[in-house]
């Protein structure tokens, strides 16, 4: 994209680089102090990661379940702005009040309402990509978010990553620091919200009368007979279910994985830190590079690559190792996730655009209990990590082929439309 960014576009991006920091804070700080909290209780390593499995679980399946129907009435004429002020507003709220939590389970209460809030906010803010932009721009600007929200970020983590780390030599308990932590963490995404709130202007919504919630429900089943009649957006719905499931469960998981191994709790935050940094340039290569090849090729590649780096990740029991795998995750986490965002807001109808991006996070984000739960399940069931964590690797590898199918039934479509 060689023109610059325009206000709008750069207003979008800001708050790509205020929720990354929560994003960042679940990533890494999150289970390092819940497994403090545990461990004073007395809860075992092992449960400990299959309690922090569960609450992402349950997290997503609530997402999962009012993501779709919030996206349908944010379809309607000047709903999307308020409901997505609302989600942030909740989910910045809940993560400061993290720091007040003095027992486990009450912390991971208030992580699910954070967590609610911050994916339900991702619905409204994916679905906005239409009106900020054109659709030859999608794929640069959808990276550029994710780029900026990696290194972005990577400001209030190092505040907290310091406050964490170093509560003893600044002659503050552990509590206090984690106060101020989630503190920062909810302000900086709540102020870079601002700018979205203040230039956003909904410019495709349906014009269907009087909203009703029996109205939004129908409308939505109306959609999804839609989609299951499009094979190409419903493979691709099905491949995304799969590997993106795969990719957020390492995100999700990664830091209480390391944990429960025993490898050292500083290395662990700062391979993860590590991972912002060189996902930044990353996602903006893979941006530049979408101008030049095939998106779905692009995708393809990053679905490969995890599927590797999720084979890696199951024999993975050094710190050395680790390292590894935070800088193989840098280097593809924000290519899946931008461009796998941009090619679906091209194949969608844009007026419906709240609707189909509530439907894909029940495929995507609102499906990651999938992962989550099944790597806590078998986690606990066996009492072995690594068998746990092998079931990521099935996920990843079914939706390489699903997506796949998903590309040959669209070039199927496409040749069918030029005979016609």
């Amino acid at each position: 994209m060689k023109e610059p960014l325009t206000k709008l576009e750069r207003s979008w991006i800001l708050y790509d680089i205020g929720n990354s920091a929560f994003v960042l804070l679940v990533a890494t700080i999150l289970p390092v102090y819940f497994k403090h909290l545990a461990g004073s209780a007395g809860i075992s390593s092992s449960d400990y990661m299959a309690y922090w499995g569960y609450a992402a679980s349950l997290s997503t399946i609530i997402v999962a379940l009012l993501g779709p129907v919030l996206g349908t009435v944010s379809d309607h004429a000047d709903h999307k702005k308020p409901l997505f002020f609302c989600s942030v507003l909740l989910g910045s709220l809940a993560c400061l009040l993290l720091g007040t939590a003095r027992h486990w389970l009450i912390f991971i209460v208030i992580y699910i309402i954070a967590k609610i809030g911050y994916s339900v906010s991702l619905i409204f803010y994916d679905s906005m990509l239409p009106d900020i932009t054109t659709p030859d721009r999608m794929d640069s600007v959808s990276s550029k978010g994710f780029a900026w929200g990696y290194i972005g970020s990577c400001i209030p983590f190092l505040l907290s990553l310091g406050l964490m780390l170093g509560y003893e030599r600044l002659h503050i308990p552990l509590s206090w620091a984690a106060v101020l932590t989630f503190l920062i963490t909810a302000l900086w995404w709540l102020l870079l919200t601002v700018p979205v709130l203040k230039d956003y202007k909904q410019k495709h919504f349906l014009n269907e009368g009087r909203l009703s919630a029996w109205g939004s429900v129908r409308q939505l089943w109306d959609t999804v007979k839609e989609i299951s009649k499009n094979r190409q957006i419903f493979l691709f719905l099905l491949a995304f279910f799969f590997y993106i499931d795969g990719v957020y469960t390492i995100i999700d998981m990664a830091t209480a994985y390391g944990e429960a191994l025993g490898l050292d709790t500083a290395g662990l935050l700062l391979a993860l830190l590590l991972t912002q940094v060189i996902a930044f340039p990353c996602a903006l290569v893979f941006g530049r590079l979408a101008r030049h090849v095939a998106t779905e090729k692009l995708i393809t590649l990053s679905i490969v690559a995890y599927l590797i780096i999720a084979l890696f990740a199951i024999q993975l029991d050094r710190q050395w190792e680790f390292w590894c795998l935070a800088i193989c995750v840098g280097i593809f986490q924000g290519a899946i996730q931008a461009l796998s965002r941009s090619y679906f807001a091209k194949i969608i109808p844009a007026e419906k655009s709240g609707e189909y991006f509530g439907i894909l996070d029940i495929f995507g984000k609102g499906a990651s209990f999938v992962g989550t739960g099944l790597v806590a399940l078998l986690t606990q069931m066996t009492g072995n990590i690594g068998t746990g964590v092998s079931i990521i690797s099935v996920l990843i590898l079914i939706g390489l082929i699903l997506f796949r199918l998903a590309i040959r039934s669209n070039m199927k479509i496409q040749k069918e439309n030029h005979e016609s």
